[in-house]
């Protein structure tokens, strides 16, 4: 399974418009044919910082999800939301297969 971690700073004024944005990208993604999980996690001490935990059964689909008209949508949506560039962590998931 292939795993990103997506660590995110939204400017404090975006921090709405990002979660909208990033609900309809969410809810987009949990049904493509390859995903596994897509969850949104937003940090309870700083409100402007969030993880996206995207989990695909291959890094063709995780590669595939960067393609879909969903995912392009909110790059764009969310570009100038951005306090500082977002960072992509790769994984390799081991557990559950």
């Amino acid at each position: 399974m292939q795993v990103t971690l997506v660590h995110v700073r939204v400017r404090p004024e975006s921090v709405d418009a990002f979660i909208a944005a990033t609900r309809a990208n969410h809810e987009a993604s949990v049904g493509e044919a390859g995903n596994r999980r897509f969850d949104v996690l937003q940090a309870p001490d700083d409100p402007a910082r969030f993880i996206l935990y995207e989990a695909y059964a291959s890094a063709a689909d995780a590669a595939a999800h960067k393609e879909t008209a969903h995912y392009l949508a909110w790059r764009t949506a969310v570009a100038e939301m951005m306090a500082e560039p977002r960072r992509g962590e790769p994984m390799n998931g081991l557990f559950p297969a």
